[in-house]
């Protein structure tokens, strides 16, 4: 991992204008990893919209270089997620801002605290579920949702109030919106456009935020946003209005969506192995795996990124120009027989009693950018999907497992993660 002054080596890739790259790699952007990775090898140069010109890899050992590699030869893209959730954000910082921050924000999410949410999310859960029909087809993505949203609210502001049930109502669109702009190279100027509706509503959750931090400061509790207001850094100082709000917007965003689509692949995968879901019945231990063999075979986020901060950076086989993007397509290294045998075979065994290699089994980022609300998401997803398991019977189905619908930043089954379920009795199914 050293810097050098020798000529640039990347890897082939293709030649086409970045207008005519971009429309292709927002048009299929999987299939289309997965075709450049046939022709080219397990990393490619591409030119596209919002990237510019990037390289590619999947291979274990480029991923884990870039991945220990210190922030003064790569660190976070200029052009990054902070355009929706602000530029105090955690996928905004870089370099010690970043490393300072995340320190402050990573204990309300792991350790005595995560374990205090379970009750909340099983709460949440048992609420969505009373609500599901049995014996009709039905979509489970938006009752993930719910779940999702109202845990991670409850979670972050406590007990339920008026502002609670206004960012129920705001963050849906707010995130569906926000997430289908960061991947769209669409810019900010002019009056018309889908920017001034995003605007108006962050404005309308600053505004909610504002009154949440007053009630916060006026009283004593245990969330997340008290929890916020009374930390400090090495130097005493607090976190700014500003901080506390893209914190909170990207822990509200990050912390819904993606674990709520994970669910949907759950139920979607699950009803297509009804051996697993009998197995699942008589071994509580097996659940672990099968979430980690959903978030290989169905990984939500498909790309993670860093640029080279420094000319000449050496990754590998290639010598990297400064400004490069280096994107790790998370797709293509869980879809590797050499990495995961029989990669496109869905088989939680492959995880029963051991942990996956967090260099090769990526779906929450990697290195000192790893997803900081990883623990609570995999806490979540357990508790949702055992409670679900315990309470119904999944129906399994043969028809063909649902396609990939990108909904901006994440991929979601495209019929919502369909299911019929029946309510199992307290003595045993009915």
């Amino acid at each position: 991992m050293t810097t050098m002054t020798s000529p640039a080596t990347l890897p082939p890739g293709p030649t086409v204008p970045r207008a005519v790259q971009g429309a292709y790699a927002l048009t299929q952007p999987l299939r289309g990893m997965r075709r450049l990775k046939e022709r080219y090898g397990d990393a490619f140069t591409v030119n596209v919209p919002i990237f510019g010109r990037a390289v590619v890899i999947s291979s274990p050992a480029e991923i884990k270089q870039l991945f220990t590699s210190g922030p003064d030869l790569v660190d976070n893209l200029e052009v990054n997620l902070g355009r929706v959730l602000g530029p105090r954000s955690m996928f905004a910082l870089s370099g010690d801002e970043h490393k300072r921050q995340r320190k402050l924000l990573v204990p309300p999410f792991h350790g005595r605290r995560l374990a205090g949410y379970e009750k909340i999310v099983e709460e949440e859960t048992v609420r969505e579920l009373a609500t599901w029909p049995e014996g009709k087809p039905f979509a489970t993505l938006p009752s993930m949702m719910r779940i999702t949203l109202n845990a991670i609210l409850r979670a972050v502001f406590g007990a339920e109030g008026a502002e609670f049930a206004e960012l129920r109502e705001l963050l849906p669109p707010f995130v569906t919106l926000g997430s289908r702009l960061a991947v769209a190279p669409i810019s900010k100027k002019g009056r018309f456009n889908p920017w001034r509706r995003f605007e108006r509503m962050r404005r309308e959750y600053d505004a909610i935020v504002d009154r949440l931090i007053a009630k916060a400061r006026a009283g004593e509790k245990d969330d997340v946003l008290s929890m916020m207001l009374q930390t400090r850094y090495d130097d005493e100082s607090g976190l700014s209005r500003e901080e506390i709000a893209d914190q909170l917007l990207t822990l509200l965003t990050a912390g819904h969506e993606t674990t709520a689509t994970t669910l949907a692949w759950a139920v979607e995968r699950l009803r297509r192995h009804p051996a697993l879901l009998a197995e699942l019945d008589r071994n509580d231990k097996l659940l672990d795996a099968t979430i980690l063999e959903v978030q290989r075979t169905r990984p939500v986020i498909d790309l993670t990124a860093r640029q080279v901060k420094q000319d000449g950076f050496r990754l590998g086989r290639w010598t990297l120009p400064k400004g490069y993007a280096v994107l790790v397509s998370i797709a293509l290294i869980h879809d590797d027989d050499a990495v995961f045998p029989h990669a496109a075979t869905f088989d939680p065994h492959r995880f029963a009693g051991a942990r996956p290699d967090l260099y090769q089994w990526i779906p929450f980022g990697g290195g000192t950018r790893r997803c900081l609300g990883a623990a609570f998401a995999t806490m979540e997803m357990t508790v949702v999907l055992r409670t679900l398991l315990r309470d119904f019977t999944l129906v399994p189905t043969t028809e063909p497992g649902e396609r990939w619908h990108s909904r901006g930043v994440a991929y979601a089954p495209a019929k919502g993660g369909r299911a019929v379920v029946r309510r199992r009795s307290t003595g045993g199914e009915q």
